[in-house]
């Protein structure tokens, strides 16, 4: 049994934060999703209310049983599925928000485990149905309510949550992952990869090997990505600017290379983009 609702990504966000989904698997041997590093702009929790299911970190395969659940940060590598001998019961949400969300995560620890136990489950599985209840019957009808209930639901979790013994990142992934929400904020200022190697206490060469380990991609790479994704808002959200204002301030003074990046990533020009949407 599938239960899942999508909810629209809203352009400016007035909430801490706001669900992009929510849903439910229950009792599917097939449920299995791999995403590459980069791939998913939001957090999302995944939280096992029964049987087994599995979380790959770094290579290493993790079991996922009653109580449990894996936490992700955006941009990261993903792999989890169920068990199909003993499918997993999965209750799911992603959700957005401003930068504070991600200091908040930070700030309780959150980005040093992706693993994680819950001590009070049931109250938090009730939250989650509420959660689910409200966008399956009022969809975007009513956006501060949907906030309020992923607010709550994140706070229990944030409350309750234990990291699950065995599963702690290294001290060497953590410092990358600490760095991420900053080098996201900052990613449309130039890049001196001597300046973020200094903030995690390492040399140039051995900063980008951290990343790559802890990321799956260069900190160039990275960059890119967040400076195409602000670049994708703009375009959108700023009719009135032109390509080259919008390149300049995504950290392209270069239109022809803007438009070169743009048409890698998004397989087409940023006029097209436009187009594409109406603008």
């Amino acid at each position: 049994m599938k239960r899942q609702s999508l909810l629209l990504t809203l352009p400016n966000m007035p909430y801490f934060c706001f669900p992009e989904s929510v849903g439910q698997y229950r009792h599917d041997p097939e449920h299995s999703v791999e995403r590459e590093a980069g791939a998913l702009n939001n957090f999302n929790i995944h939280y096992c209310v029964s049987g087994k299911g599995y979380a790959e970190i770094d290579g290493i395969v993790h079991e996922l049983r009653a109580g449990e659940a894996v936490l992700y940060f955006p941009l990261q590598k993903q792999r989890y599925y169920s068990n199909k001998d003993d499918p997993w019961d999965v209750r799911w949400f992603h959700f957005y928000g401003g930068t504070g969300l991600g200091d908040y995560l930070i700030q309780h620890g959150f980005h040093r485990n992706p693993l994680w136990k819950l001590g009070q489950p049931k109250v938090w599985e009730q939250a989650h149905e509420e959660l689910l209840d409200e966008a399956e019957t009022n969809r975007m009808l009513r956006p501060a309510h949907l906030s309020m209930l992923t607010y709550m639901l994140l706070t229990i979790f944030v409350e309750q949550a234990v990291a699950l013994a065995g599963s702690k990142a290294g001290t060497s992934g953590e410092r990358i992952m600490e760095l991420l929400p900053l080098m996201q904020q900052d990613a449309v200022k130039p890049f001196v990869l001597e300046e973020w190697a200094d903030k995690a206490g390492v040399t140039p060469y051995y900063f980008c090997k951290l990343f790559k380990s802890a990321t799956r991609m260069t900190p160039m790479d990275f960059i890119t990505r967040c400076r195409l994704q602000a670049a994708k808002q703009w375009l959108l959200e700023r009719k009135d600017d032109n390509i080259g204002q919008i390149a300049e301030e995504a950290g392209y003074p270069s239109v022809s290379y803007f438009n070169k990046r743009f048409m890698a990533h998004e397989g087409m020009t940023p006029t097209a983009y436009r187009r594409l949407y109406g603008v």
